[in-house]
């Protein structure tokens, strides 16, 4: 049957992503790097399940027809990858830590080298390799192959776990760079013998491919540093610098492989050579990420997958000799990185935890396996011993870095600046959190009604960064002011006269990040930004469900519809401890800025409203004038709500809870008309802690959300 080629590759690129990160949700879920899930997805559609399980589709799905498709484009993944990695090696790195990193680095290179060569000398190449492969090629692909380090999945755990400022965080970084750089030196001479018919051809690459570093180094540096110069004074990085970057990058992967030494090099060389000064890395890296390493990397893994067949361990000795291989692995570049770490005057937990991180290989180590494979060193069976080996040393760094560096010691670790606190009344203090740029000027307004004039308000713009979406050099610190996500929110403050301190880290574990900078930074009030889920119609789902779960205080979800200034606000109530907390915050409305609030008391019976006016008068000071108390009569307390918000309140403040459609549920996949239908902004609040007796006084009025004292309600 004919085969239409490019729906055939279609369909393979939305199955190959689909299932990647299909499973990188279960392996994120465990605290494992996203390489992981993609390992793993490229296998399970390859020979070793869906070959085994229904051959026939893994045939229809992958034939054989389509496999130079496929090479193709994996190894235009790999040439951006390489260029990626080469931008994320920053001489910064060994900046006063040089000699500690080169000797870490060396002992993780030497140590697991000799391991795999001498087990590649004295007896895997008896049983797993053929005759017509050189002996000396075979033994020193084996020692480059248990060598490598995975640069940036060390630096994705080491941002995920927040250890990049910690003393093991900043060793580790530059150990793993300082390795990146010498392991591949090593991978292009083994390469170079390789490919070499004679000796003399040999000796005749390894000159060319030092001539040609120097000119790297010597004539296409200054240029780049030029055109970085250029970006940054200029209009920025235009599609033109980003056409003449592209045909330099591809004409120096086109040069190392002529030379013989294989073009993922020139890549790597070329990115490492652009100065990372300036925006052009960054700017380059922002543009380039997504698509290498979303649409191209996961064709790459499942080629790998293709290529490795578990079902070649067929018997006992075969898995032994598996076992071997992940066992001298794991000894060479823990043992060696380990003991270095010990000889340089680190503690034996930092120490361990060091040898641990140097121990993940991911998919550095499938690059260079598959490079193997291709020059014909290894065999399909040794590969596929290999793999499982790069799988098991990256997916226990993460478990075995909780145990032997949990997160007291990482607290102990850290360098905590402390929050200056003044003598006096505690000033009230809200963070706002902002996931994206078009949630923060309504927050802005917010944050300005709520505070006023009020002298020492305290008011904190926070954005979380995801791991994936983190800088390809999250070494740096994150500088807030030039945060995009931020910008609009400090724009809007600028312009309200607002002084707000922004804050912006990698973190992943949004939620948690969020409740600890709360604790952090004395906030009385955590305001959420909202925008329209993608799947569901909830408010309260993902993180916010989280935050609200695990926050000390009070917690609000703004839903902005143009808010830009607040003086009528609306808030329905029945009475409950969500109700309160919403009611507690019109009154520092009313306080601050002078809004005129209306409260809605919806009923089932008229006669019974005097709890919720008695409740009104608790929370509102009599030398402040009065609330408008309206009491009406419904069975559905969200529709007489919608309905009175239809008379041009500029807020609606809401409590949580089922009587308004809201309910605080883990999965949220209900539909919420009050927030649907709302005619103007919205905030939903959330009080998780019951209000206590010492926040029943005159002071607590005056210094937190929590009011109490007495007034005269107009009704």
């Amino acid at each position: 049957m004919h085969t239409n080629a490019l729906a055939l590759l279609i369909l393979q690129l939305i199955v190959i992503i689909g299932l990647s990160r299909l499973i990188g949700r279960g392996a994120r879920w465990l605290g494992q790097p996203l390489v992981i899930a993609e390992v793993v997805a490229g296998i399970v559609l390859g020979p070793s399940l869906l070959g085994w399980l229904a051959p026939d589709v893994m045939n229809s799905l992958f034939p054989a027809s389509s496999m130079p498709v496929l090479t193709l484009l994996s190894q235009v993944g790999l040439v951006l990858f390489m260029f990626l990695i080469g931008l994320e090696l920053d001489p910064q790195l060994l900046k006063g830590r040089g000699h500690t990193s080169v000797a870490i680095s060396h002992s993780s290179i030497v140590v697991p080298f000799a391991l795999g060569a001498g087990a590649g000398a004295l007896w895997l190449y008896k049983s797993l390799s053929s005759p017509e492969v050189p002996f000396s090629s075979f033994v020193l692909f084996m020692g480059v192959a248990m060598s490598i380090t995975a640069f940036p999945v060390l630096a994705r755990i080491l941002t995920e776990r927040g250890l990049l400022q910690s003393k093991v965080g900043t060793v580790a970084i530059a150990c793993a760079a300082v390795d990146d750089v010498t392991a591949w030196c090593l991978l292009a001479f083994v390469v170079s013998i390789v490919r070499a018919s004679s000796l003399a051809q040999a000796g005749l690459t390894t000159v060319l491919a030092l001539a040609y570093i120097v000119f790297m180094l010597m004539v296409v540096k200054p240029f780049l540093a030029r055109l970085g110069a250029r970006v940054a004074s200029r209009e920025g990085l235009t599609q033109n610098v980003v056409a003449v970057t592209l045909v330099m990058l591809l004409a120096s992967a086109g040069v190392t492989e002529l030379i013989g030494i294989h073009a993922l090099f020139g890549a790597f060389l070329f990115g490492a050579v652009i100065p990372k000064e300036g925006r052009l890395a960054e700017s380059l890296a922002e543009r380039l990420e997504d698509v290498a390493v979303v649409l191209l990397l996961p064709v790459f893994f499942a080629f790998s997958g293709l290529r490795t067949q578990i079902g070649l361990l067929n018997t006992a000795e075969d898995w032994v000799t598996c076992g071997v291989i992940i066992v001298l692995a794991c000894l060479g570049k823990f043992g060696g990185s380990a003991v270095a770490a010990r000889m340089t005057g680190l503690r034996w937990r930092e120490a361990s935890a060091i040898g641990i991180l140097m121990n993940t290989r991911g998919l550095m180590e499938l690059i260079v396996l598959n490079i193997g494979l291709d020059l014909g060193v290894i065999s399909p069976q040794l590969f596929t011993m290999m793999v499982l080996m790069a799988l098991v040393t990256t997916f226990i760094t993460t478990p075995l870095l909780r145990w032997i560096y949990p997160t007291e010691e990482l607290a102990r670790d850290r360098v905590v600046v402390p929050m200056p606190v003044e003598p006096g009344a505690v000033p009230y203090s809200v963070l706002m959190c902002v996931s994206h740029g078009q949630a923060g000027p309504g927050m802005a307004t917010l944050a300005r009604s709520l505070t006023g004039a009020e002298e020492g308000a305290q008011l904190h713009a926070l954005h979380l960064v995801s791991p994936e979406r983190a800088s390809l050099r999250p070494e740096q610190q994150r500088d807030p002011e030039e945060d995009s996500a931020l910008t609009p929110l400090l724009w809007r403050a600028e312009s309200l006269g607002l002084s707000v301190r922004p804050l912006s880290f990698v973190s992943g574990e949004p939620a948690q990040d969020i409740c600890r900078t709360a604790k952090a930074r004395r906030a009385d009030l955590v305001l959420l930004g909202w925008h329209k889920p993608l799947f569901s119609q909830t408010v309260l789902g993902g993180t916010v469900h989280e935050v609200m779960q695990e926050a000390s205080g009070p917690v609000a979800v703004l839903v902005d519809r143009g808010l830009a200034d607040i003086k009528r606000v609306l808030v329905p109530f029945i009475g409950s401890q969500h109700d309160r907390a919403a009611l507690a915050l019109a009154r520092r409305l009313m306080k601050q800025s002078g809004a005129e609030v209306t409260v809605l008391h919806v009923t089932a019976d008229l006669g019974g409203h005097g709890g919720a006016r008695a409740q009104v008068e608790e929370l509102f000071p009599s030398t402040e004038g009065g609330v408008v108390l309206k009491v009406v009569r419904s069975d559905a307390p969200d529709e007489a709500a919608l309905e009175e918000a239809r008379h041009g309140y500029d807020l609606v403040i809401v409590g949580v809870g089922a009587q308004w459609g809201l309910e605080d549920k883990v999965f949220g996949l209900h539909r919420e008309r009050i927030v649907r239908d709302a005619p103007g902004s919205l905030l939903v609040v959330c009080d998780p802690a019951p209000a206590s007796a010492a926040e029943a006084t005159p002071e607590a009025a005056d210094n937190g959300p929590h009011a109490a004292r007495a007034l005269p309600v107009r009704s």
